[in-house]
C-alpha cells in the first residue's frame, strides 16, 4: 500500500492576497477555489510538477496565520528557479551551495517559510 501526502495546510490571513502571491509570483497552479458552505473557502494551489498541494482557506483550520511548518520544493534549476522568484518580485534569498544541495528561500505574506533544493546529481539517479 502507498502512503503518499499530497496535501499541506499553509495558514493564511487574507485568502486573495496568498491566492495572488502563489499564483502570480511563485507560479502554482490554482486548482480549485470553492465555498462548500457557508464559513468554508478550500483553495488548493499545486507547484507545477508536485503531487503535492498546498491549501489555503477561511474556516478549515485554526493555526494562526504565518506558523505553517518549513516547506521544501526541490527543483532541477536553482537558478532559473531564483531567476523566477525574482524577476516576479519574491523578496527571494541568494543562493546559498552546500555540500547537500543548493537551496534559495523565501517567505509568502503571512511569514510561512519555504526552501527550494537542488539537489546535484539527483537528475542522474533516475
Amino acid at each position: 500500500m502507498d502512503w503518499k501526502l499530497e496535501l499541506v495546510f499553509v495558514p493564511v490571513s487574507d485568502v486573495d492576497r496568498a491566492k495572488d502571491f502563489y499564483v502570480n509570483k511563485v507560479g502554482f497552479n490554482a486548482d480549485y477555489d470553492e465555498r462548500p458552505s457557508e464559513g468554508i473557502r478550500f483553495v488548493q494551489l499545486t507547484p507545477p510538477g508536485s503531487a503535492c498541494s498546498i491549501c489555503i482557506g477561511e474556516g478549515l483550520n485554526d493555526a494562526p496565520p504565518g506558523t505553517a511548518p518549513s516547506l521544501q520544493m526541490v527543483v532541477s534549476d536553482i537558478q532559473a528557479a531564483h531567476a523566477h522568484l525574482k524577476k516576479n518580485g519574491v523578496d527571494v534569498s541568494d543562493v546559498d551551495v552546500q555540500d547537500w544541495g543548493h537551496f534559495v528561500y523565501f517567505a509568502d505574506p503571512d511569514g510561512n517559510k519555504w526552501a527550494v533544493q537542488y539537489i546535484p546529481g539527483r537528475e542522474s539517479q533516475g
